[in-house]
């Protein structure tokens, strides 16, 4: 199925504040240990993990995301990242 923009971009940001959300809650858990790469790379993965299966509830997946929105998924998934590494000081 070839998602509209708009469910798509709703999507994207629900994953954004999911994942702010498991940021915050991983840094503020003492049973996490976690080294400031490491958490980089944990949400990054969590990220590509919870696309994927957004996508799979919206009978669609990565693959069969127009250019365009796999770019804008890239941006948006940077852009998230860099955002929450300044604002806990990872």
């Amino acid at each position: 199925m070839v998602l509209s923009e708009k469910l798509f971009d709703d999507l994207l940001n629900y994953l954004d504040i999911s994942i702010t959300k498991l940021a915050k809650d991983t840094l503020n858990s003492s049973q996490f240990q976690i080294t400031n790469d490491n958490l980089e790379q944990f949400l990054s993965s969590q990220y590509d993990l919870r696309l994927d299966n957004l996508l799979q509830k919206s009978n669609s997946n990565v693959h069969h995301l127009e250019s365009g929105m796999k770019n804008k998924t890239i941006q948006r998934k940077k852009t998230l990242l860099d955002s929450i590494v300044k604002e806990f000081k990872i």
